[in-house]
């Protein structure tokens, strides 16, 4: 079952022009034809061996002392309640609430020293998202400065370029917020708008979700066969929309909303009905787990670049949001009945689904928060932010799994080795892929990390 908009349907029987400009417009686009022809020549003798990302993002924080650093001889304030137990790779441990996890250590490496410069979700998670704080929010508003950087996901659709069937960068989940205020680093940045993700989610009821596609009594899809209407149509749509960047494009805008609202093919890729209710129990009957599924459904069909949001809110539902891991209070109450098992199932599940596949040679998985937990315990029983030290997870992409990179001190406070950045991270992902220094400055941008040399 999809849902388009507010209206689950079957298949696409009416579609407003406003719908079907939003629907293109978020095609990645803006390569010349020798640009296209050159990029692809330059992908087909890369060095990548990998396809596609799936970035798990945990937004709100996961604590590393309780998913992947636990230090059981720290001072009890510090360790917190749980056991570490030992994974199918000898020497490496985990928190004993992630056995699933624990069983399939020899595919993905932990870093264990990760860190970035802000505390605050806005910023942090920019610079999670984007490898800098350019351009970030603070909670309070304060917009820093320097011009907002793409996201990774836009980097990979702006390299690879247009493709009509399917967009290159898709966000499951909603738009990302702090409080009441969203935070700026999950777009296209200085690419441009039309770099932003085309962006579904899942519910429970409804299914698979397109909010992009508000449908409304309007044109139908025998109706986009007249392409001269059609871009008269758009034309007149479009006068609100800076014209060096839409009217120059409205072919292509044309191309990815006719394929998307037409093509059964693409509503296929959408609808988690098609799998066997064995595989989606698998993955977990919740909405993460869902997700999940979808972001391999969505690899397998050619998408680059899939964001998996565990959250649009870092708040969990406690504290009014949609179960993020910001747990400042009841920290350990919440994370055992919810939080773990649910990464533990869906990641697994994932990890096992590509695999088996054959596609986890070919898809970098990355599992990441925008930083970590403070290590000491504070008087709610919570852990506050803590941006000097974190956890993260990356498999597949032909990378070398089984290893811990990075290590912190005896109590997760500080890295004492190999201390990483949320950039290192995610240039040693777009490595995998084919997107190197050469590509990204054709691009016009600047690489912001390193490429991690134990992982390739």
């Amino acid at each position: 079952m999809l849902s388009l908009g507010r209206q689950t349907v079957e298949s696409c029987a009416r579609v407003s022009r406003r719908s079907l400009l939003q629907a293109g417009g978020l095609g990645a686009i803006g390569l010349g034809l020798g640009d296209l022809l050159r990029l692809e020549a330059q992908e087909k003798t890369s060095s990548g061996r990998a396809k596609s990302i799936i970035l798990l993002w945990l937004w709100g924080g996961p604590s590393q002392l309780d998913t992947f650093d636990l230090k059981p001889h720290a001072p009890t304030e510090y360790r917190g309640p749980y056991r570490p137990v030992a994974t199918n790779v000898p020497g490496i441990e985990i928190c004993e609430l992630l056995p699933h996890l624990a069983k399939r250590a020899d595919k993905y490496a932990i870093l264990r020293s990760l860190n970035c410069t802000s505390n605050d979700h806005g910023i942090a998670g920019t610079i999670g998202l984007t490898g800098a704080d350019f351009g970030a929010t603070s909670l309070s508003g304060q917009l820093l400065p320097g011009e907002l950087l793409p996201t990774h996901g836009s980097i990979a659709s702006k390299v690879f370029g247009f493709e009509p069937t399917m967009p290159r960068f898709v966000t499951v989940g909603g738009l990302l917020h702090q409080g009441h205020r969203r935070i700026t680093g999950e777009t296209g940045g200085s690419l441009g708008s039309l770099y932003d993700p085309f962006r579904l989610d899942y519910d429970a009821e409804q299914g698979v979700k397109i909010p992009q596609f508000e449908l409304f009594d309007g044109v139908t899809p025998s109706g986009l066969d007249d392409r001269a209407s059609l871009r008269t149509a758009l034309n007149q749509l479009s006068r609100s929309i800076d014209r060096s960047q839409a009217f120059g494009q409205l072919d292509q805008y044309y191309q990815q909303a006719y394929s998307l609202l037409t093509s059964r093919n693409a509503h296929e890729v959408f609808d988690l009905d098609q799998e066997l209710d064995s595989l989606r129990t698998q993955y977990g009957r919740f909405r993460f787990g869902q997700c999940c599924l979808l972001a391999r459904r969505l690899v397998e069909t050619g998408v680059r670049f899939v964001q998996v949001n565990w959250s649009s809110h870092v708040e969990p539902v406690e504290d009014t949001g949609d179960g993020g891991w910001d747990m400042h209070d009841r920290h350990f109450q919440q994370y055992q009945d919810r939080h773990a098992w649910m990464l533990d199932q869906a990641a697994s599940a994932l990890l096992d689904d590509l695999d088996q596949r054959g596609l986890l040679d070919e898809t970098v998985v990355i599992a990441v928060g925008e930083f970590g937990r403070t290590p000491k315990i504070n008087a709610k029983a919570g852990r506050d932010h803590w941006e000097k030290c974190y956890c993260g997870l990356i498999a597949g992409g032909g990378l070398h799994g089984g290893q811990v990179i990075g290590e912190s001190d005896s109590r997760a406070e500080y890295p004492v080795s190999r201390p990483l950045t949320p950039a290192d991270l995610f240039t040693t992902a777009l490595h995998q892929i084919g997107i190197g220094t050469t590509q990204l400055t054709a691009a016009g941008l600047t690489p912001r990390g390193q490429v991690i040399e134990e992982l390739v």
